[in-house]
C-alpha cells in the first residue's frame, strides 16, 4: 500500500541531497484528488496541507520533508499556500 513518509532533516542532510537547487511548487489555498506515478520527494517551505488517504490524515507543515510514494492516490487540502521544493529521482 502507497503511503505518505515524513521526515525530518537536518541542515547538513537538505545541503547533502542538493535540495534547495530543487524547483519550487507554490499553490493557492485548495482542495484537489491527485495520484502519484511516480515517488516525489519534497520539502515544505510554508504552508499547511492536511493529505486525506485511505490510511489516514497526514498533516505537513514548513520543515517536513515528506516522500509520496508511487501509486499514492489522496486528496490535498490546503490550508495555508503552500511553498515547496519538489523532486522525482
Amino acid at each position: 500500500m502507497s503511503t505518505v513518509k515524513i521526515k525530518n532533516l537536518s541542515e547538513k542532510e537538505i545541503e547533502d541531497r542538493g535540495i534547495r537547487q530543487w524547483p519550487v511548487w507554490t499553490k493557492e489555498v485548495s482542495r484537489f484528488d491527485w495520484s502519484y506515478d511516480s515517488e516525489e520527494q519534497c520539502l515544505f517551505l510554508e504552508g499547511d496541507v492536511i493529505i486525506e488517504t485511505t490510511e489516514g490524515e497526514f498533516h505537513l507543515q514548513p520543515g517536513d520533508f515528506v516522500i509520496f510514494e508511487e501509486g499514492l492516490a489522496c486528496v490535498w487540502n490546503i490550508r495555508r499556500p503552500v511553498k515547496k521544493h519538489y523532486y522525482f529521482p
